[in-house]
């Protein structure tokens, strides 16, 4: 994982703002420890902190095109960098200069630049990767940029403006906090271009207004195979990687899957068609909670199941406790939920790094693609159930995304998501929603089960969901719960509508977080950033209409659905 830092339209270059720069890329510089680098020119700057993944040696940013015209600072990775230069029609002028995986995107960008640049072709431009990324890209040739976010938003990306007409990107909202008069999230799937300005969605797919699949004949034993196949050809695609890497293994369904897959793989290097073998040959797991958790004892048991190197890491609430103001700085969200989250992989993600290990491979995103959370119980139609793993989906760079990503860059580690991998997630979110509902006492997830029950233990592949928020015990949310009762007043939170005018706290727990995040993020733009709806047991707002027992409530934990937490 990196960070990049990005000013735009710059009308006189000054030392004064080149250190500006460079003082809002050290803000950010625990995403990326390795190296540290920087384009200065008359009319913009690019910033870059490097974790290095892949091409450790030579992939150092920013990167430059041959002729030096077009600049670069990527974060992410693009996982089907091989393919994009073997393509003649891309690559057949391009001189590479790295063996970096993020310089196919200035081979993309030269093609289209010599094919006309005609801002309809953009679209289809950044189509061509796949991965996880957020980029700034500089033309010096015209005094253009172009800016993009993957998908989903898995990869964190802030844009933000000034009086001066200046433009500026950061990988995290810190490195604009004070330096903007405005900022806000760079939506995921759309893209930025000066020659047009304006964000813009490129990513566009048929699932995402209506089920509009018109294989409604595809069996239920079809659908899981599709999944099968599907879900281990992500895994495989996302095992790129110079460095040692691990996964976040805390006995959930999801974490499970993605864990034993990975260790089908991990003995062979994937770079070169899994012909060698692995540079680092076992692999790593890594679980965390309080001693006695629910995800403790069934992440030892996959992890004997499946043969990883297996780590618990246990906290106690004091720990957390204590590490809650520095969570909020690095996640820089106010949103309960998330907060809860994130303070135990914040934590491990520290013991992770200790270990030498720079990349894990996490389960986010299979309960938005499946329906996982356990109000989906509730769901009354096939297609209402569709519609709300749409939402879920499109918001997942608010919460889950956020949390994973910038709980584990806090510390330099990158975390990778095969579930939100592109090609899966048109497998997944086309087929019939019926095999994924799950009313009354069936169980969630049911196709995912079925397709990977033959590689995990029983007790795991049926086990019914448990958040990661709950699942690292529950006297963790419930001593947050009172923590916050007694730190914060009947009288203030009378009041927290005039002390917090934008998304008011709505019970105490939240106005404690949200205190703390106002310390480090004073600014109306901050608090903007951060979603702020009611929820039972992480749904939408609109899916509280599903069952007249969530009128009235506002509780995310999986608790809370009662009559079908066990």
């Amino acid at each position: 994982m990196c960070g990049i830092v990005g000013i735009f339209n710059i009308h006189e270059q000054t030392p004064e703002l080149r250190q500006k720069a460079l003082g809002m890329s050290r803000k950010i510089r625990h995403r990326g420890p390795d190296w540290s680098g920087i384009y200065s020119g008359p009319r913009a700057i690019l910033c870059h902190e490097r974790l290095s993944i892949v091409d450790p040696e030579s992939g150092k940013q920013p990167l430059f095109s041959p002729d030096m015209k077009q600049v670069l600072a990527v974060n992410g990775e693009i996982y089907n960098h091989l393919d994009i230069r073997h393509d003649n029609a891309v690559s057949g002028n391009y001189d590479y200069q790295t063996g970096s995986d993020c310089e196919v995107i200035l081979a993309l960008y030269r093609q289209w630049k010599e094919a006309g640049a005609h801002p309809d072709a953009l679209p289809k431009l950044i189509e061509r990767l796949s991965g996880i990324f957020a980029f700034a890209l500089y033309d010096v040739d015209n005094d253009s940029f172009l800016i993009a976010r993957d998908p989903i938003g898995v990869i964190p990306l802030y844009i933000g403006y000034d009086p001066d007409g200046r433009v500026y990107v950061a990988s995290e909202l810190k490195a604009l906090e004070g330096q903007c008069d405005h900022y806000e999230p760079f939506l995921p799937g759309h893209y930025y271009w000066s020659g047009d300005p304006g964000q813009k969605r490129y990513y566009k797919r048929p699932w995402m207004d209506n089920i509009t699949r018109s294989k409604d004949e595809l069996s239920y034993g079809q659908a899981v195979e599709e999944v099968r196949i599907s879900l281990m050809d992500a895994v495989k695609r996302q095992l790129m990687s110079d460095v040692p890497y691990g996964v976040l293994l805390s006995g959930g369904l999801d974490s499970s899957v993605i864990s034993a897959i990975a260790e089908k793989f991990a003995g062979k290097r994937i770079e070169d068609g899994g012909s060698t073998p692995a540079w680092w040959p076992r692999l790593h797991s890594f679980a965390v909670g309080l001693k006695g958790a629910p995800d403790l004892a069934k992440a030892r048991l996959v992890a004997e199941h499946i043969g990883t190197v297996h780590h618990e890491i246990n906290y106690t609430i004091q720990e957390g406790l204590d590490a809650i103001r520095d969570v909020i700085y690095f996640i820089e969200t106010y949103d309960v939920t998330t907060v809860r989250a994130s303070t135990p992989m914040y934590l491990l993600a520290r013991v992770i790094r200790s270990m030498g290990i720079k990349m894990v491979l996490s389960g986010e995103g299979a309960d938005e693609i499946f329906g996982g959370y356990l109000y989906f119980h509730k769901a009354p139609s096939p297609e209402e159930f569709h519609k709300e793993t749409v939402r879920k989906l499109s918001k997942l760079y608010q919460y889950d995304c956020l949390r994973a990503n910038k709980s584990l860059a806090a510390w330099g580690v990158e975390g990778r998501v095969p579930f939100l991998d592109k090609e899966f997630l048109d497998i997944a979110m086309s087929m019939p929603p019926a095999y994924k509902m799950c009313p009354g006492k069936t169980i969630e997830k049911k196709v995912v089960r079925d397709a990977f029950s033959d590689i995990l233990p029983e007790e795991v592949a049926w086990r019914q969901k448990e958040q990661f928020s709950d699942g690292v015990g529950y006297s963790w949310i419930d001593t947050l719960k009172q923590i916050t009762a007694s730190a914060v007043s009947d009288e203030q939170m009378a009041h927290a509508a005039e002390r917090f005018p934008i998304n008011p706290p709505r019970n105490k727990e939240e106005y404690y977080y949200r205190s703390i995040f106002a310390e480090h993020f004073p600014s109306d733009s901050a608090a903007l950033s951060v979603p702020s709806v009611p929820s039972v047991a992480c749904s939408t707002a609109e899916a509280l209409a599903w069952d007249a027992s969530f009128k009235g409530m506002n509780e995310p934990s999986g608790r809370a659905v009662r009559d079908v937490h066990e």
